[in-house]
């Protein structure tokens, strides 16, 4: 489940994710060392996409057909990326109303703690 705590500098309130991230940089690890012809050529096929993408989505001239060409191409190279990472299914939390009311509560209470000392003006 999402665990919200403050920042270091207590300015802001920090939702990690770094756990799935690594699970998912475990699972292409281990999957280009099984294959790295196979995952290599995907992952030369996905960068070549995502440049592509980038290309047409700052291009000031370029159709919005292309774009969508383009980010469907993306797309489509990421799934199967994500085919080859078995963690890929558990990136997304889902949450049941109880786990989802206590996030909010605890969302709510860091930012108020957040905005309360943040309001407060320096006393001379």
């Amino acid at each position: 489940m999402i665990a919200p705590q403050l920042t270091v500098d207590g300015q802001a309130v920090r939702l990690p994710v770094g756990s799935g991230a690594a699970a998912l940089l475990d699972d292409l690890a281990l999957s280009y060392a099984a294959d790295p012809d196979a995952v290599g050529a995907l992952l030369a096929a996905h960068a070549a996409r995502v440049l592509r993408l980038d290309f047409a989505e700052v291009s000031e001239d370029m159709p919005d057909h292309v774009r969508a060409m383009r980010a469907a191409e993306a797309d489509g190279t990421r799934e199967a990326l994500l085919d080859e990472c078995p963690s890929a299914d558990r990136l997304d939390d889902v949450l049941t109303p109880e786990d989802a009311i206590t996030l909010g509560t605890r969302l709510t209470r860091l930012a108020a703690h957040i905005r309360h000392r943040t309001a407060r003006s320096p006393r001379p």
